[in-house]
Order: C-alpha cells, then sequence, then structure tokens
C-alpha cells in the first residue's frame, strides 16, 4: 500500500558541505511527484535522503526529520537495509546484475529477504514482470542474461527487480535519461500505471517529462555556486507549469536559466 512522505526541516551534508537546506514538503500517497531544477542544486542528494542511501556516501548525513506515514525513517533503532526495502530506487542507468540472468536479477532481493520456494519465486517474478510491463518480452528467455536486453528493457527490468520485494515507495533518479525517446515513452506510460500502487517521485531535467507524467512538481534551486540546494516551491503540476508562485521558477521553466 502506498504511504505518505512527510519531510521536515531536512538539510544534507557531504562531511562539512551543506549539499541541500532546510526542505519541507509532503508527497501523497498513490501520486507522482517530480523534482526538477537546475544541475547541482541538491534533487538526486534530497532523493536519496528519502530511503537512507544518502549516508552510504562518505561523510553523508542528514538533519531533520523524513516520516513514512508516522515512522521516522532517521528515528533510533530504524535499520536502513528495512527502510530500503520500503523504499524501493531506480537509478539513472539501468543496472542490472550483470552476471545474473533475468529471473535471477527479478529473484535477487527476494532470495536475500528468505524467499526460497521455487513456486513463489516463480510467482512474484512473474507478477513483477508483468508489472514493468516486461513479461511478454522476456518470458521465452528467462535463464539469458540480463545484460543482453535493451537499454529501455533493462531499466524496466530494473524496476521489476525495485517492485518484487512490495516496496510502498518507489524512487527514480533521471530513469530515462540514458534511454531512446520509444523506450523514454514506454518507461513513462509505466510509472502511470505504477502510481495507483505506489508513491512515486522521480527527478527529471526534461520539463517536459515533468509536465506529463506528475501530479506534482517540486522546484529546486541554488542561489550560488557552492551554496546549498533549496526549495523554491512544490505545487500541482499544471499551476506549476501554468502559474507558478515564484519568478525563478517561471524563468527556469521556460529557459531563461538552467
Amino acid at each position: 500500500m502506498a504511504k505518505r512522505i512527510d519531510i521536515s526541516g531536512l538539510s544534507a551534508y557531504y562531511s562539512a558541505f551543506k549539499a541541500i537546506d532546510d526542505i519541507s514538503m509532503t508527497i501523497e500517497p498513490g501520486s507522482v511527484t517530480a523534482f526538477i531544477g537546475p544541475s547541482g542544486c541538491g534533487k538526486s542528494t534530497f532523493l536519496r535522503t528519502l530511503n537512507r542511501m544518502h549516508e552510504v556516501t562518505p561523510g553523508g548525513r542528514v538533519e531533520g526529520k523524513v516520516l513514512l506515514d508516522d515512522e521516522n525513517l532517521y528515528g533510533s533503532g530504524v535499520d536502513p537495509v528495512t527502510v530500503r526495502r520500503t523504499v524501493g530506487m531506480v537509478f539513472q542507468r539501468p543496472n542490472p546484475f550483470p552476471t545474473m540472468s533475468i529471473f535471477d536479477n527479478v529473484a535477487a532481493g527476494l532470495k536475500l529477504n528468505g524467499v526460497r520456494k521455487k513456486n513463489e519465486l516463480n510467482d512474484i517474478v512473474e507478477r513483477s514482470l508483468k508489472g514493468a510491463n516486461l513479461w511478454n518480452e522476456v518470458k521465452d528467455r528467462l535463464n539469458k542474461p540480463g545484460s543482453g536486453l535493451s537499454g529501455g528493457q533493462q531499466q524496466r527490468l530494473c524496476i521489476a527487480r525495485a517492485i518484487a520485494v512490495e516496496p510502498q515507495v518507489l524512487l527514480m533518479d533521471e530513469p530515462c535519461s540514458a534511454l531512446d525517446p520509444i523506450s523514454t515513452l514506454a518507461i513513462e506510460d509505466l510509472i502511470g500505471e505504477l502510481k495507483s500502487r505506489y508513491t512515486i517521485v522521480i527527478v527529471t531535467h526534461n520539463m517536459q517529462q515533468a509536465a506529463r507524467v506528475s501530479d506534482r512538481t517540486a522546484f529546486f534551486n541554488l542561489a550560488a555556486v557552492g551554496q546549498p540546494g533549496k526549495l523554491i516551491e512544490i505545487d500541482d503540476t499544471e499551476r506549476i507549469f501554468s502559474n507558478p508562485s515564484v519568478q525563478a521558477t517561471e524563468d527556469y521553466i521556460s529557459g531563461r536559466f538552467g
């Protein structure tokens, strides 16, 4: 079941450098929220704080709260591995495990979580590949390497791998930036189908993509190079692209900078 995310007063650091400053927002369950803004303004860093991936980076630390429904993901005693199972992530470039088959790519997280029965694995792998709109293309070659698929198929394989462990939230960091237009459209269509079951957050540099796939859009910016990124505004996507509240948002969307 999709979950609501409430972020309050969140700042993220790389050692002494503050990358993002004092961000607060609510991400509604069962919706798609897009993060836009110029390169270097902290969008991907912020995304990685939502499943505690940021702290994997040397020197990475966070101040503030991230509540998944009512649970603080940074609370004492909260297991980061459990957080990352609940809040799945799809990266910029497709990253199937190169030595594994298509089947084993999808099953990898399940096996780590203790699923061993062949029938159960078969059912979940099939369901996940269908959920990623990939089953019909690969059902006759599940034992072939995942790395042998096209780029768009590999990205859908990574989405199948992410949803196999039944997360409540799906984070996507520029999931289409390495793909051709046809594969990009397939991923965008898939996002529209998945949002009924997951809360989805996507980072994108493509304004048209943000307008097409998201319900709400958040614009990030930074005052100057070396300064932390800030949330400038967040609103319904239609309003952000037609009548933003802040001049800097309009300037960015209209291509005056960025």
